[in-house]
């Protein structure tokens, strides 16, 4: 390993437009640096931008401040020398295997003699001889994403970029691709020097990478750089696989986003996380159940309810908004509010979420006091998408909205006619 990166990441910075409002700030001040002979996670919630700093690096999108250095030379658009295999195939459907492999080397001038050569050397690598002459359609999910790595070593790349290149396949597809891909890495055959990729998975992660860069998100920022020093082959059922994981999980669980929550404050504008009733129901009585006695390891709830982090931490955050649990160091413990939640029969409990809702959901409440005002205690969905999108994108917007209209509901805290937009009180008092 050489002392000098072989990318470096400065400063990067990236907004979006929102139409004629304020920029929506999606990165910020992102700064790490990667060398030669690593395998670099990137790991975080979706939409915490991680997908975003994979382009940027890859010189497909510019950011809007700050620098990224390959080699030393500033990255301003696609470099030769890194290779990306994205989440979707990305296959043209009229090409066969060898055709689509062939691409970037056609694309970079090669002989069509050398290309073929080339291309069926990687064909071979990837573990997809005898497959040459078909049609991406006659390939299973997992044989597509193989012709995926393909088309991406055969330009010889000094580094690969991924894009949660297993997310689109079944488990045992996915985890045969990982295990030849670690195989391909140590054997040397493909000149790579480096392997960064994005993953919402902690278990990916820690089977694959050297290092794991966790994100933080609204705005995607790095929360912490952790070495994985287990030697490979690695196993989830080895006790310090799970001990890393447990420590991935507790990092995780204390980001800002929590700590504002801890001190009480998420405003109108606050990017509500999608859970339902039925789900902080599901976790409550599980928690509460005599097995666990009100406190569980987030690695284990994961387990139980074979939920990834895009689906367990939305939950865990809505509890915690509510103040029927408490997550701290990786552990999830049920408070007195949410055992009382849970002993309690459903008209009883939808008074308890009412209670809760109107008094640590700011935008439930402001709704519900919008609603007592107006004299005839109506307002269109319109009026509170309009004042959301001062906080959020468009579709941040409307997907928080859904989301407290779903909860409100339950709570016989509103109605909600779908058809007209309109959001009326049930019983006015």
């Amino acid at each position: 390993m050489t002392n000098e990166p072989i990318i470096e990441v400065i400063g990067v910075q990236k907004s979006f437009k929102k139409g004629d409002r304020q920029e929506l700030l999606v990165l910020d001040d992102i700064h790490f640096k990667m060398y030669e002979g690593e395998i670099v996670a990137i790991l975080g919630k979706s939409g915490s931008g991680k997908s975003t700093l994979l382009r940027i690096i890859a010189g497909l999108v510019k950011p809007s401040g700050g620098t990224v250095h390959y080699r030393g030379r500033p990255v301003s658009g696609p470099v030769r020398g890194i290779s990306m295999v994205f989440q979707t195939f990305a296959l043209l459907p009229w090409l066969t295997v060898l055709q689509n492999v062939e691409l970037g080397l056609e694309a970079l001038g090669i002989e069509r003699e050398q290309r073929r050569e080339r291309a069926l050397k990687a064909i071979d690598m990837i573990g997809l001889d005898g497959f040459e002459s078909a049609l991406p359609k006659e390939l299973s999910g997992g044989m597509r994403q193989r012709v995926g790595f393909a088309r991406a070593l055969v330009v010889n790349p000094d580094i690969l970029l991924m894009d949660e290149p297993f997310s689109a396949l079944d488990v045992l597809t996915a985890d045969n691709l990982k295990s030849d891909l670690i195989d391909l890495w140590q054997s040397k055959q493909t000149g790579l020097n480096a392997i960064l990729f994005v993953t919402h998975s902690i278990e990916e992660a820690i089977a694959i990478a050297d290092r794991i860069i966790i994100f933080g998100s609204n705005p995607g920022s790095i929360r912490s750089d952790l070495k994985v020093t287990l030697p490979f082959p690695r196993s989830d059922l080895d006790p310090r696989f799970r001990n890393q994981v447990d420590r991935v999980y507790t990092l995780m669980t204390t980001q800002p986003q929590e700590e504002k929550l801890q001190q009480g404050f998420i405003d109108i504008g606050y990017r509500l996380p999608e859970a339902s009733v039925a789900e902080v129901t599901g976790l409550l009585e599980i928690l509460n159940s005599p097995e666990h006695q009100g406190k569980m390891d987030l690695p284990d709830v994961a387990e139980t309810l074979m939920l990834d982090i895009d689906d367990l931490f939305p939950l865990t955050e809505l509890l915690e908004i509510l103040r029927f649990a408490k997550v701290s160091k990786g552990d999830i413990t049920i408070t007195e509010e949410g055992k009382a939640f849970v002993d309690a029969d459903i008209l009883e409990r939808k008074k308890l979420f009412s209670i809760h809702l109107k008094k640590f959901v700011p935008l439930a409440r402001y709704i519900y006091d919008q609603l007592i005002r107006h004299p005839r205690h109506r307002a269109l969905e319109e009026n509170y998408l309009s004042l959301l999108e001062d906080y959020l994108s468009e579709s941040e917007a409307e997907r928080v909205l859904r989301t407290v209209i779903e909860w409100g509901r339950y709570a016989e805290l509103f109605a909600y006619d779908y058809n007209s937009g309109v959001l009326s009180l049930e019983n006015p008092h």
